[in-house]
C-alpha cells in the first residue's frame, strides 16, 4: 500500500484542480535527501571539529552536533546577528536550531536528513563566525 503526504503552504501557486488531477493519476513526487557529498570523511570530520573547537564550537553530550553560546552588547544586536544568519540559512536551505534570551544565542548545529554533523553545518558554523567577527 503506497501513502502520498502532501504539505502546502499558503499563498501556494498550485491549484487544487492540479493537486487532485496529480493525485488521480497516481503521480509519485519525492524531494532528494542530502547527498553522500554532504557526509564529512573520518578524516574531513577530524580537521573540521578541530577548526571548530579553536573557535569556541563545542560538540553535544549524545549527538552529532555541535553548540556555540553567543554573547552580544543588546538585544538589538543579537537579533540582527539572528537576521543575518537566517538569511544565509534560507540560501542553504540549512536552518540552525537556535534559542535567544535578550542578548545571548544558542546555536545548535546537525544535518537531520543526513543524521548528524556534515559539510553544510561546517560551512554554517564558519559564516556564523565570521559574522560573529564582523560585529
Amino acid at each position: 500500500m503506497s501513502r502520498i503526504i502532501c504539505i502546502f503552504r499558503a499563498g501556494s501557486s498550485w491549484p487544487l484542480s492540479r493537486v487532485s488531477t496529480i493525485l488521480s493519476r497516481g503521480d509519485i513526487f519525492s524531494a532528494p535527501m542530502s547527498s553522500s557529498t554532504h557526509w564529512l570523511s573520518p578524516a574531513e570530520r577530524e580537521q573540521s571539529l578541530t577548526e571548530l573547537r579553536g573557535a569556541g564550537w563545542a560538540q553535544v553530550e549524545n549527538r552529532d552536533a555541535i553548540f556555540k553560546e553567543l554573547h552580544f552588547k543588546s538585544f538589538n544586536q543579537a537579533f540582527g546577528f539572528m537576521s543575518r544568519v537566517a538569511l544565509q540559512a534560507e540560501k542553504m536551505n540549512h536552518h540552525p536550531e537556535w534559542f535567544n534570551v535578550y542578548n545571548k544565542v544558542h546555536i545548535t548545529l546537525t544535518t537531520h536528513d543526513c543524521g548528524g554533523l556534515s559539510k553544510r553545518d561546517v560551512k554554517m558554523a564558519k559564516f556564523i563566525d565570521k559574522i560573529t567577527f564582523s560585529m
